[in-house]
């Protein structure tokens, strides 16, 4: 009952903030299929928020349904020539069509059309991560501190390797380091893997190899967290804190960086996974994001944003998954169908479409106990 009364209560006190922000994302995954799919000359039949029954909507003068259902936890767009919202084509249906009506549905379109509206989705959700990490950076800037070593704990990793206060870290595994948190972020994906720290010492430069150590720490919030350390700190008078401002154009090109490394960090924990030098019960489910959304409101509409914009980036990378049911797998179906050149035969795809399926309600059991797992912590 403690469990219960636990998810009940953060639900209650982050479920307001959590639609707002997982809604957002969802109209503009949508909406990028829906753009490129009017532009291939697409007929579109439905556009919902949500799955589920209808909570309320509206028809435009195109055809198209628009609607928020009461299921909150996703989207989709319906195309003319669909069997459900997975964009399974409905082969029957299809067959009977008369020639006019089929080039206006999704599957008598062109592969380079199916593809480009496919792939919509997921980009129009990293355009949005660059979008709002633009404007976070153009409005509030960033806080940074430089890469010297104020003090060195004991039995750490730096320790061991010799490394001293005063070293002045230039760069990680041949790549510049130009703030402590560059170190910081790339130590915290790396524990248990060798790395080699470039530090600069009375003039000189040393390279010194060393293995980040896997502590479990928590955040500002009490939540667990597992991460490489080195053993290295900073002060605000060694690291000369600072805030550093953005003109547009530099706050793009940092928007831009900031997805790469959200990118590229979730590939390597992804990996670390795999390799066993990272537990899987960091990844969470929608219990532990409404959790998230509700600590991140109490920071700001910042925070909020911040949180948007890295959420909306794992939207993205979650449905380029090779996985028939999400974007990537319909992909992964014009690919063969580019090679092959004709599409996989129905029977095939229907297998295919019920393994995907299977595997996301995998996934969705496996991150909400995980959640569940984090209330009891």
């Amino acid at each position: 009952m403690e469990t219960v009364s636990g998810i009940y209560a953060f639900l209650m006190g982050n479920i307001v903030t959590f639609i707002l922000v997982l809604s957002l994302l969802v109209f503009v995954h949508e909406m990028g299929h829906y753009l490129v799919g009017r532009w291939s000359g697409i007929r579109i039949l439905a556009f919902s928020v949500g799955f589920g029954p209808e909570i309320f909507g509206f028809t435009d003068r195109h055809g198209t349904r628009w609607k928020i259902s009461v299921v909150p936890l996703g989207g989709y767009v319906r195309f003319f020539g669909d069997e459900d919202a997975s964009s399974k084509p409905d082969t029957d249906k299809i067959a009977a069509m008369s020639e006019e009506d089929r080039a206006r549905s999704f599957a008598g379109a062109k592969l380079w059309k199916r593809a480009a509206t496919v792939a919509a989705g997921p980009i129009a959700n990293f355009l949005l991560a660059i979008a709002i990490f633009t404007i976070l950076f153009s409005v509030y800037g960033r806080t940074i501190a430089d890469p010297v070593v104020a003090e060195v704990k004991p039995d750490g990793a730096a320790a061991a390797a010799g490394i001293l206060p005063g070293d002045l870290l230039i760069a990680i595994d041949g790549g510049k380091v130009e703030t402590f948190d560059d170190v910081r972020r790339y130590v915290g994906i790396r524990p248990s893997q060798k790395i080699v720290v470039t530090i600069e010492r009375a003039g000189q430069k040393l390279d010194v190899p060393m293995v980040p150590q896997r502590v479990d720490t928590t955040d500002q919030f009490g939540n667990k967290v597992e991460l490489g350390q080195i053993g290295i700190v900073t002060s605000r008078e060694v690291g000369n804190f600072r805030l550093k401002t953005y003109t547009p154009l530099q706050s793009l090109r940092e928007a831009v960086i900031e997805t790469r490394d959200i990118v590229t960090g979730t590939f390597k924990y992804i990996g670390n996974i795999f390799s066993g030098t990272m537990r899987a019960d960091q990844l969470g489910g929608p219990i532990r994001v409404a959790q998230a959304s509700g600590q991140m409101a109490s920071l700001g509409i910042g925070a909020v944003l911040q949180l948007a914009a890295v959420l909306s980036v794992s939207i993205g990378l979650l449905n380029l998954m090779p996985v028939p049911v999400l974007d990537g797998g319909h992909l992964m179906f014009y690919a063969v169908e580019a090679v092959r050149g004709k599409p996989l035969g129905s029977s095939a795809q229907e297998i295919a479409f019920r393994i995907g399926l299977a595997m996301i309600l995998t996934l969705m059991v496996f991150t909400t106990w995980n959640d569940i797992g984090s209330l009891r912590g």
